[in-house]
């Protein structure tokens, strides 16, 4: 049976704004507070979707979250209607109500840890929300994804939609933006890699010293016996490794802006893992078949150049075809840089099967801190599997018009932090969110339509 990795993109929400939320993500908080414009960063990801599907590759969305999100508000002592509540925290705590209007639940690489029927234990897709405790504004996105998580794979003789991990600092968990999956074929049993930040049980593990580390290893290994991943003989093997505190120091806030890997390719950064050489070493020698690992040295692409132009964070895909050629999504800040540039184009002429390049516009995306990889969680399903995911949800010539239409219709053009305040901006978004649950054929309610 036909088994493909499909990816699962969130389109950018209403409220997309430069709200500097995100501690120890540089982009983020180097555009704080300057104009955002929702509606080109909406159709922005919808265009590197279209392209994707173009390509024969499978790809779904996901819907935005209800923004702003008024539990949030009102547990910070704001009361009152609705309306008082916007204006009360517009003057007395705008950046409570910034995080309040988050739109960061479209960086759907952080939505979940997913692994496929092929690794695990009971031959299902198993799916763990995260929990995404360390940030304020993300920590209000797990209640909404486990929903519509549960919506889109609610049929259990398929999927297993688990809890998110224990609300506590043990336990943080940023999900597959950590996970990176290797195998030789998406049919087959693969390596999942569960990388982490922090390891509170070890006193002498090393810590970066100028951010938080986001992912602990108990949330990693919790994650892997919840999905039952065990040996190579009954399914997937899982790998601990932890990410190197330098990257993080730099503004690698997440794996995934410092190593990427699809089937039987890992391109990284020589500074993207603690004991690098011993990690790569045992892949090496354990992975059935041949391993193509791309390793950057940092003599040829330094941290911050790594981190200024998301080269990592981009998309590996496998097109469509026996030949199993690759192709790399880039960040469009990627093309000219000079020093990115030149990693690219060595990539492309050495024997791997990476034959491609694609350079996109998500500049929108990217000064909030979120490239290629940020936008899509990773999915692998058989034929079977897919017929079985609920919605209106695949990218088809007819979807893609009517969301498209959708965004122009509803998205402001431009937003600044004092557009927050406004009223009007609620009433905007329900709107537009109800008409969404029309198209995608969501049977989930929003807040508001309770």
């Amino acid at each position: 049976m036909n088994t493909l990795e499909c990816n699962f993109d969130g389109l950018v929400g209403q409220t997309h704004h430069y709200g500097g939320l995100a501690a120890g993500n540089l982009a983020s908080q180097l555009h704080r507070l300057q104009t955002s414009y929702p509606r080109t960063a909406a159709l922005q990801g919808l265009a590197k979707m279209r392209m994707l599907a173009d390509l024969g590759i499978p790809q779904a969305v996901f819907p935005p979250h209800e923004r702003p999100h008024f539990q949030f508000l009102r547990e910070q002592g704001f009361d009152g209607s609705e309306r008082e509540i916007i204006e009360k925290a517009a003057r007395e705590r705008p950046d409570l109500l910034s995080i309040a209007y988050s739109a960061a639940a479209m960086w759907t690489a952080n939505a979940a840890t997913v692994s496929p029927s092929a690794d695990t234990f009971d031959s299902r897709v198993h799916l763990t929300p995260a929990n995404l405790i360390s940030s304020p504004h993300r920590k209000l996105e797990t209640e909404f994804t486990h929903r519509i998580l549960t919506w889109n794979f609610g049929k259990t003789a398929y999927f297993a939609v688990h809890d998110p991990l224990p609300d506590a600092p043990l336990y943080s968990d940023e999900g597959a933006a950590n996970h990176t999956r290797l195998c030789v074929s998406q049919s087959e049993p693969g390596f999942e890699i569960f990388t982490y930040g922090a390891n509170p049980d070890d006193a002498t593990a090393p810590r970066p010293k100028r951010f938080a580390a986001r992912q602990t290893l108990n949330a990693s290994k919790s994650i892997s016996r919840q999905h039952q991943i065990f040996s190579s003989e009954i399914g997937g093997q899982a790998l601990f490794v932890q990410q190197n505190p330098e990257a993080i120091d730099a503004g690698v806030f997440h794996n995934d802006v410092i190593a990427v890997g699809n089937e039987n390719v890992l391109l990284c950064h020589e500074q993207a893992f603690v004991n690098q050489q011993s990690v790569l070493t045992r892949l090496r020698e354990t992975f059935p078949g041949g391993l193509h690992i791309i390793e950057v040295a940092a003599s040829e692409l330094s941290l911050a150049d790594a981190v200024a132009t998301y080269l990592f964070n981009s998309q590996l895909v496998t097109l469509p075809g026996e030949e199993h050629e690759m192709l790399l999504v880039c960040p469009s800040e990627c093309e000219t840089h000079p020093h990115v540039r030149p990693v690219i184009d060595r990539i492309l002429a050495e024997p791997n099967p990476i034959h491609g390049v694609h350079f996109v516009d998500l500049r929108q995306s990217m000064q909030n801190g979120g490239g290629p990889a940020c936008l899509r969680l990773r999915v692998v399903l058989t034929e079977q599997q897919r017929s079985h995911v609920q919605g209106n949800i695949w990218l088809t010539d007819d979807l893609h018009s009517q969301l498209q239409a959708w965004i122009s219709k509803h998205y402001r053009e431009e937003l600044t932090l004092a557009d927050l305040a406004d009223w009007q901006l609620v009433e905007e978004v329900r709107d537009a969110l109800d008409d969404l649950t029309t198209i995608l054929q969501m049977p989930v309610r929003y807040p508001f339509q309770l």
